[in-house]
């Protein structure tokens, strides 16, 4: 115990060391918020994969979904991999940046504000942002807690509030270069942690082989075996949902595409490609191989639910690691989260501010960079403080597990922002109406099922509505994305634009023929200095 304590106050010293290292270094709001927009692929690839993987993804969904679909659940990591990583950097990460940089956009609203020319469309997503991120965050909480719990016997409760306090010292001091810098240490000790991990838990029933067979001779409800070890898993269909959410949700998330607002170059976002995905394969594929085992280590109920809960699965598991390697858990899982929060907290305090505070202020001529520091600084704790009241109020509620919470946000952030987003990178056709569908749909749908699946969990609750049930918050989710990419396109077909606006679209894409023009004077000038070289 001695030990993990030891190793929690390093941990945690250094990242608020950081955070102090670079308040001296955050003078303006295009630093604090993306770092100057010079960052490395190497900070921007971690940046985007810490931000994608918290205790949301080791606990909750490794867990629920590893008890569902078994070794299965693995392609979920691998659909993050690919889906949520490789592509959505070659689709989204260079034309972003360009059209970002361009526009001077800082935020996710401020893109559609100045992308479709209109001021109502930023307010609308400037309130989704801040509204829905707020559940993902109690989630995030909920997750780390679980573990600190088991292994420091803190009350849940208390785990919340010290976590809140460490995540805001360091966001408000720092800003994004000291998450920058804490994203790249957290990555390090993730990577190198989830391997460690995996292996030792496979150990405890005899290695790889050994325990794919025990896990195959687990009984499924109606008594058959083979079924938990087997490529697909018992529920291939609903698999399918839980991959759409958490790989193409990310396309759609604030404070996932924000991170290509910040990065160097073309150059860099090429390697950062192929950082972000091998670091997704490891992190993400390790995280959902190892939940596929978790019936090895809980009994189910008489539902055939886990007796421990699908967010006691993982905490189980690793109870029965050695003392040393469950230190390393914490600090892995610890790292996950914080990175996740830091990135939740910055997003939604910056578009708050930006976007809503800042216009208002503006008007009466009382905001200069300063203050809006000051302001951002400020909502951060108070976004802070509302999700940890939320993560408090859903405590004790069996129903309000993880993954449910994190649908929930996914499904409406990602439903309302997903389609609209990446259409107006590539397409100048996309409507303002267009864009006001997506955000109806996507967080009509998420809220829309929210009740009802509200309803179906409350026992004396009327089941008229049942039948409208996509089975969880998750397929939810991903529907409405799927359905936000099939409206943007046909709304804008039925749509016009008005003739300022086609003039002003086409002046906004002549930034990607700048940008050609740019590189192609790059590389001729690097040829003539190799030529150079060589004479």
């Amino acid at each position: 115990m001695a030990a993990r304590w030891v190793i929690l106050v390093l941990y945690l010293a250094l990242m608020i060391g950081i955070g102090v290292y670079y308040k001296r270094k955050t003078a303006s709001v295009n630093d604090f918020v993306l770092g100057g927009r010079a960052l490395g692929a190497w900070f921007t690839a971690f940046a985007y994969g810490t931000s994608y993987f918290s205790a949301v993804i080791f606990v909750g969904y490794a867990g629920k979904f590893g008890w569902s679909y078994g070794l299965a659940s693995t392609w979920v990591g691998i659909g993050n991999c690919i889906i949520g990583s490789w592509m959505a950097w070659k689709v989204l990460g260079r034309r972003t940046r360009i059209m970002t940089k361009h526009m001077e956009a800082k935020t996710m609203p401020e893109y559609f504000e100045k992308r479709f020319n209109s001021k109502g469309l930023k307010i609308a997503s400037a309130l989704i942002v801040f509204v829905f991120l707020i559940p993902y965050t109690a989630s995030v909480y909920n997750g780390l807690s679980r573990l600190f719990e088991k292994s420091f016997g803190i009350d849940y409760a208390w785990c919340i509030c010290g976590m809140a306090v460490f995540t805001a010292v360091y966001v408000i001091m720092g800003g994004y270069k000291a998450t920058a810098l804490n994203d790249f240490i957290q990555g390090l000790i993730m990577l190198v942690g989830i391997v460690a991990i995996v292996l030792a838990v496979l150990n405890l029933n005899g290695g790889p082989v050994e325990s794919i067979k025990a896990l195959g001779d687990v009984k499924d409800p109606s008594g058959k075996t083979g079924v938990y070890n087997s490529i697909f898993g018992p529920d291939p269909v609903n698999l399918i949902g839980v991959v759409i959410l958490t790989s193409l949700g990310t396309w759609g998330l604030p404070q996932m595409v924000q991170k290509f607002y910040a990065i160097k170059d073309d150059k860099e976002v090429r390697k950062g490609t192929i950082v972000s995905t091998f670091f997704a394969f490891v992190v993400a594929g390790g995280c959902y191989f190892l939940g596929g085992f978790g019936r090895l280590f809980s009994d189910p109920d008489e539902a055939g639910l886990p007796v421990v809960g699908s967010d006691g699965i993982i905490p189980a598991m690793m109870d029965k690691l050695p003392n040393a390697l469950f230190g390393l858990v914490i600090v892995l899982v610890l790292s996950a989260s914080m990175s996740t929060l830091s990135s939740l907290v910055l997003t939604s305090s910056s578009t708050l501010t930006i976007d809503l505070i800042k216009p208002w202020l503006n008007k009466k001529n009382k905001m200069d960079e300063r203050r809006e520091l000051l302001v951002m600084r400020i909502f951060i704790a108070v976004f802070l403080v509302i999700s940890v009241v939320i993560a408090l109020i859903t405590l004790h509620n069996p129903q309000t597990v993880i993954s449910s919470l994190m649908g929930i946000s996914w499904g409406a952030l990602a439903g309302a922002f997903l389609a609209p987003f990446m259409y107006g990178l590539f397409k100048k056709k996309v409507t303002k109406a267009a864009v006001w569908a997506s955000f109806i749909c996507g967080v009509g749908i998420t809220v829309a099922h929210m009740l009802i699946y509200t309803m179906e969990l409350i026992p004396d609750a009327p089941k008229t509505l049942g039948k409208l049930s996509l089975a969880s918050p998750v397929n939810a989710g991903a529907f409405a994305m799927l359905f936000g990419l099939i409206v943007v396109p046909v709304v804008s077909a039925v749509t016009k634009q008005s003739e300022t606006d086609k003039e002003y679209v086409d002046q906004l894409f002549e930034c990607y023929e700048e940008e050609k023009a740019v590189e192609k004077a790059e590389k001729k000038e690097e040829k003539a200095e190799r030529k150079a070289a060589r004479a």
